[in-house]
Protein backbone atom coordinates (compact mmCIF):
# COMPACT_ATOMS: atom_id res chain seq x y z
CA UNK A 1 0.00 0.00 0.00
CA UNK A 2 2.16 2.73 -0.95
CA UNK A 3 2.11 6.07 -3.44
CA UNK A 4 4.17 7.65 -5.90
CA UNK A 5 6.59 10.10 -4.70
CA UNK A 6 7.70 8.90 -1.10
CA UNK A 7 8.99 5.89 0.35
CA UNK A 8 6.98 3.81 2.26
CA UNK A 9 7.28 4.75 6.20
CA UNK A 10 8.43 1.54 8.41
CA UNK A 11 5.65 1.43 10.61
CA UNK A 12 3.20 -1.23 10.37
CA UNK A 13 -0.56 0.63 10.81
CA UNK A 14 -2.57 -1.83 12.72
CA UNK A 15 -6.89 -0.92 12.39
CA UNK A 16 -9.45 -3.06 14.87
CA UNK A 17 -12.57 -3.64 13.37
CA UNK A 18 -15.69 -5.05 13.91
CA UNK A 19 -18.37 -4.35 11.24
CA UNK A 20 -17.28 -1.28 9.89
CA UNK A 21 -18.00 -1.55 6.14
CA UNK A 22 -19.14 2.32 6.14
CA UNK A 23 -15.35 3.28 7.18
CA UNK A 24 -12.61 1.05 6.98
CA UNK A 25 -12.33 2.04 2.71
CA UNK A 26 -11.82 5.69 3.91
CA UNK A 27 -9.39 4.57 6.69
CA UNK A 28 -7.68 2.51 4.49
CA UNK A 29 -6.79 4.24 1.66
CA UNK A 30 -5.67 7.19 4.19
CA UNK A 31 -2.94 4.70 5.07
CA UNK A 32 -1.11 3.65 1.32
CA UNK A 33 2.51 5.05 2.61
CA UNK A 34 2.80 3.26 5.56
CA UNK A 35 4.99 -0.13 5.08
CA UNK A 36 2.47 -2.56 6.42
CA UNK A 37 -1.16 -2.12 7.09
CA UNK A 38 -2.51 -5.24 8.93
CA UNK A 39 -6.98 -5.28 9.82
CA UNK A 40 -8.18 -7.52 13.01
CA UNK A 41 -10.90 -8.23 12.66
CA UNK A 42 -13.33 -9.95 15.14
CA UNK A 43 -15.34 -11.96 12.66
CA UNK A 44 -17.84 -8.87 11.39
CA UNK A 45 -20.53 -10.23 9.91
CA UNK A 46 -20.93 -7.31 6.89
CA UNK A 47 -18.14 -6.63 4.40
CA UNK A 48 -15.20 -5.32 6.61
CA UNK A 49 -12.61 -8.19 5.99
CA UNK A 50 -13.44 -8.03 2.38
CA UNK A 51 -12.97 -4.24 1.40
CA UNK A 52 -10.23 -4.67 3.74
CA UNK A 53 -8.52 -6.88 1.45
CA UNK A 54 -9.70 -4.96 -2.01
CA UNK A 55 -7.93 -2.15 0.14
CA UNK A 56 -4.55 -4.06 -0.02
CA UNK A 57 -4.48 -4.56 4.12
CA UNK A 58 -3.71 -7.75 5.21
CA UNK A 59 -6.74 -9.13 7.29
CA UNK A 60 -6.26 -11.13 10.39
CA UNK A 61 -9.25 -12.63 12.27
CA UNK A 62 -9.51 -12.36 16.25
CA UNK A 63 -11.11 -14.39 18.92
CA UNK A 64 -11.23 -13.10 22.24
CA UNK A 65 -11.45 -15.82 24.68
CA UNK A 66 -12.21 -13.34 27.63
CA UNK A 67 -9.32 -13.00 29.46
CA UNK A 68 -5.91 -10.87 29.00
CA UNK A 69 -4.41 -10.01 26.47
CA UNK A 70 -7.42 -8.26 25.40
CA UNK A 71 -7.31 -7.29 21.20
CA UNK A 72 -4.47 -4.87 21.45
CA UNK A 73 -2.17 -6.72 23.24
CA UNK A 74 -3.05 -10.10 22.02
CA UNK A 75 -1.56 -8.41 18.68
CA UNK A 76 1.64 -7.28 20.08
CA UNK A 77 2.47 -10.82 21.78
CA UNK A 78 0.79 -13.03 18.63
CA UNK A 79 0.91 -11.32 15.21
CA UNK A 80 3.65 -11.89 12.86
CA UNK A 81 4.50 -7.37 12.43
CA UNK A 82 7.08 -6.62 10.21
CA UNK A 83 8.33 -3.87 11.90
CA UNK A 84 9.32 -2.57 15.37
CA UNK A 85 6.89 0.26 15.32
CA UNK A 86 3.30 0.52 15.37
CA UNK A 87 0.39 2.57 15.09
CA UNK A 88 -2.81 2.09 16.00
CA UNK A 89 -6.36 3.45 13.69
CA UNK A 90 -10.08 3.03 14.57
CA UNK A 91 -12.11 2.04 11.50
CA UNK A 92 -13.74 6.06 11.59
CA UNK A 93 -10.01 7.73 12.03
CA UNK A 94 -8.47 9.11 8.47
CA UNK A 95 -4.59 9.89 8.01
CA UNK A 96 -4.38 13.15 6.07
CA UNK A 97 -1.50 14.12 3.99
CA UNK A 98 0.04 16.50 6.52
CA UNK A 99 0.25 14.03 9.30
CA UNK A 100 1.35 11.23 7.14
CA UNK A 101 4.31 13.61 6.25
CA UNK A 102 5.51 14.61 9.37
CA UNK A 103 5.61 11.14 10.58
CA UNK A 104 7.11 10.02 7.59
CA UNK A 105 9.89 13.03 8.59
CA UNK A 106 10.68 11.11 12.05
CA UNK A 107 11.93 8.33 10.76
CA UNK A 108 14.14 9.63 8.58
CA UNK A 109 16.51 9.78 11.12
CA UNK A 110 17.62 8.08 14.57
CA UNK A 111 14.54 8.30 16.66
CA UNK A 112 15.49 9.44 20.44
CA UNK A 113 11.62 8.72 21.52
CA UNK A 114 10.15 5.20 21.89
CA UNK A 115 6.46 6.21 21.16
CA UNK A 116 4.27 9.57 20.24
CA UNK A 117 1.09 10.71 21.22
CA UNK A 118 -0.74 11.82 18.26
CA UNK A 119 -3.95 13.74 18.49
CA UNK A 120 -7.13 13.73 17.04
CA UNK A 121 -9.38 16.52 15.23
CA UNK A 122 -13.33 15.50 15.10
CA UNK A 123 -15.62 16.00 12.62
CA UNK A 124 -19.06 16.36 14.08
CA UNK A 125 -21.84 15.95 11.43
CA UNK A 126 -19.81 16.57 9.17
CA UNK A 127 -18.23 19.22 10.10
CA UNK A 128 -14.15 19.76 10.58
CA UNK A 129 -14.09 21.03 14.39
CA UNK A 130 -10.93 23.76 14.11
CA UNK A 131 -11.06 24.46 17.98
CA UNK A 132 -12.27 22.87 21.02
CA UNK A 133 -11.19 19.57 22.89
CA UNK A 134 -9.11 17.27 21.09
CA UNK A 135 -8.65 13.53 21.98
CA UNK A 136 -4.52 12.84 22.24
CA UNK A 137 -3.69 8.98 22.21
CA UNK A 138 -0.04 7.30 22.60
CA UNK A 139 -1.41 4.92 19.53
CA UNK A 140 2.42 5.53 17.87
CA UNK A 141 4.94 3.60 19.22
CA UNK A 142 8.26 0.90 19.67
CA UNK A 143 6.31 -2.46 20.62
CA UNK A 144 8.98 -4.09 21.66
CA UNK A 145 9.23 -0.78 24.73
CA UNK A 146 5.70 -0.24 25.24
CA UNK A 147 2.58 -2.35 25.87
CA UNK A 148 -0.96 -2.75 27.21
CA UNK A 149 -1.49 -3.04 30.90
CA UNK A 150 -3.85 -5.50 32.27
CA UNK A 151 -6.29 -3.68 34.84
CA UNK A 152 -8.83 -5.28 36.55
CA UNK A 153 -11.97 -4.87 34.25
CA UNK A 154 -13.02 -7.99 33.18
CA UNK A 155 -15.95 -7.86 35.24
CA UNK A 156 -16.89 -5.01 33.94
CA UNK A 157 -19.44 -4.36 31.48
CA UNK A 158 -18.53 -1.57 28.37
CA UNK A 159 -15.13 -2.78 26.88
CA UNK A 160 -15.49 -6.35 26.23
CA UNK A 161 -12.46 -7.53 23.91
CA UNK A 162 -10.70 -4.14 23.60
CA UNK A 163 -8.48 -2.09 25.76
CA UNK A 164 -10.18 0.88 27.66
CA UNK A 165 -9.94 4.46 27.74
CA UNK A 166 -6.27 4.41 29.19
CA UNK A 167 -2.38 4.42 27.22
CA UNK A 168 0.04 1.92 27.18
CA UNK A 169 2.68 1.75 29.42
CA UNK A 170 6.83 1.85 29.22
CA UNK A 171 8.31 -2.05 29.38
CA UNK A 172 10.44 -2.92 32.49
CA UNK A 173 13.88 -1.45 31.50
CA UNK A 174 12.66 1.28 29.28
CA UNK A 175 10.64 3.35 32.53
CA UNK A 176 12.79 6.77 31.44
CA UNK A 177 12.83 6.36 28.02
CA UNK A 178 11.05 9.77 26.22
CA UNK A 179 7.49 10.25 24.88
CA UNK A 180 7.00 12.52 21.91
CA UNK A 181 4.01 14.30 20.39
CA UNK A 182 2.97 13.90 16.36
CA UNK A 183 2.05 18.03 15.74
CA UNK A 184 -0.90 17.56 13.50
CA UNK A 185 -3.38 15.92 13.81
CA UNK A 186 -5.45 13.23 12.53
CA UNK A 187 -9.27 12.85 11.60
CA UNK A 188 -11.96 11.11 14.12
CA UNK A 189 -15.06 11.12 12.27
CA UNK A 190 -16.57 10.51 16.08
CA UNK A 191 -20.43 11.49 15.03
CA UNK A 192 -22.25 9.74 11.74
CA UNK A 193 -24.42 7.53 13.31
CA UNK A 194 -26.20 9.06 16.15
CA UNK A 195 -27.47 5.88 17.93
CA UNK A 196 -24.31 4.13 17.73
CA UNK A 197 -22.62 7.07 19.13
CA UNK A 198 -25.47 7.60 22.24
CA UNK A 199 -25.31 3.44 22.94
CA UNK A 200 -21.49 3.34 22.88
CA UNK A 201 -21.00 6.04 24.94
CA UNK A 202 -23.31 4.76 27.40
CA UNK A 203 -21.36 1.41 27.46
CA UNK A 204 -18.14 3.32 27.93
CA UNK A 205 -19.32 5.35 31.11
CA UNK A 206 -20.55 2.79 32.96
CA UNK A 207 -17.16 1.31 32.25
CA UNK A 208 -15.21 4.24 33.38
CA UNK A 209 -17.67 4.64 36.43
CA UNK A 210 -16.30 1.49 37.76
CA UNK A 211 -12.73 1.68 37.24
CA UNK A 212 -12.70 5.09 38.89
CA UNK A 213 -14.70 3.44 41.94
CA UNK A 214 -12.08 0.44 41.94
CA UNK A 215 -9.31 2.84 41.45
CA UNK A 216 -7.81 0.43 38.43
CA UNK A 217 -6.96 2.94 36.50
CA UNK A 218 -2.93 2.29 35.06
CA UNK A 219 -0.67 5.25 35.16
CA UNK A 220 -0.33 7.82 32.89
CA UNK A 221 3.19 7.63 31.26
CA UNK A 222 3.41 11.54 31.21
CA UNK A 223 3.45 12.64 34.82
CA UNK A 224 1.35 15.98 34.47
CA UNK A 225 -1.37 14.03 33.01
CA UNK A 226 -1.70 11.54 35.54
CA UNK A 227 -2.32 14.45 38.31
CA UNK A 228 -5.28 16.02 35.96
CA UNK A 229 -6.78 13.02 35.26
CA UNK A 230 -6.93 11.86 39.02
CA UNK A 231 -8.30 15.04 39.74
CA UNK A 232 -10.97 15.54 36.98
CA UNK A 233 -11.79 12.04 37.27
CA UNK A 234 -13.16 12.36 40.78
CA UNK A 235 -14.77 16.09 40.55
CA UNK A 236 -18.25 16.59 41.39
CA UNK A 237 -17.38 19.80 39.06
CA UNK A 238 -16.17 16.86 36.04
CA UNK A 239 -19.34 17.91 33.49
CA UNK A 240 -18.99 21.33 33.85
CA UNK A 241 -14.73 21.85 33.49
CA UNK A 242 -14.94 19.56 30.30
CA UNK A 243 -17.92 22.00 28.97
CA UNK A 244 -15.69 25.29 29.70
CA UNK A 245 -12.32 23.85 28.74
CA UNK A 246 -14.36 22.30 25.44
CA UNK A 247 -16.21 25.41 24.42
CA UNK A 248 -14.62 28.21 26.63
CA UNK A 249 -10.87 27.66 27.13
CA UNK A 250 -10.26 25.64 23.47
CA UNK A 251 -12.56 28.18 21.94
CA UNK A 252 -14.99 25.44 20.62
CA UNK A 253 -17.60 28.13 20.30
CA UNK A 254 -15.64 29.38 17.38
CA UNK A 255 -17.09 26.45 15.60
CA UNK A 256 -20.60 27.62 15.81
CA UNK A 257 -23.57 25.29 16.48
CA UNK A 258 -21.34 22.01 15.85
CA UNK A 259 -18.73 23.61 18.13
CA UNK A 260 -21.62 24.10 21.16
CA UNK A 261 -22.81 21.04 20.11
CA UNK A 262 -19.59 18.77 20.69
CA UNK A 263 -19.06 20.49 23.90
CA UNK A 264 -22.75 19.49 25.12
CA UNK A 265 -21.90 15.80 24.31
CA UNK A 266 -18.58 15.91 26.69
CA UNK A 267 -20.82 17.52 29.27
CA UNK A 268 -23.69 14.93 28.60
CA UNK A 269 -21.24 11.85 28.80
CA UNK A 270 -19.21 13.71 32.00
CA UNK A 271 -23.11 13.61 33.82
CA UNK A 272 -23.54 10.14 32.93
CA UNK A 273 -20.08 8.83 34.48
CA UNK A 274 -21.16 10.68 37.79
CA UNK A 275 -24.63 9.36 37.82
CA UNK A 276 -23.14 5.65 37.92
Amino acid sequence: MGSRGMDKIPVSVLVTTLNEEKTIERCLESCRNFGEVIVIDSHSTDKTAEISRDCGARVELYTWDGQYPKKRGWCLENLNITYDWVFWLDADEVLTPEITCEIAEIFKTPLGMVGYFVKGQYVWKGQKLSYGMANNKLVLFNRHKMEFPIVDDLDIDGMGEIEGHYQPVLKKGFEQSGIGQIKEPLLHYAYEDERSWEERHQRYAHWEAEMTRRRAWPQDPVWWREILKKTIRTSFLRPYIMFFYAFIWKQGFRDGQAGLDFAKSRYHYCRMIRRL
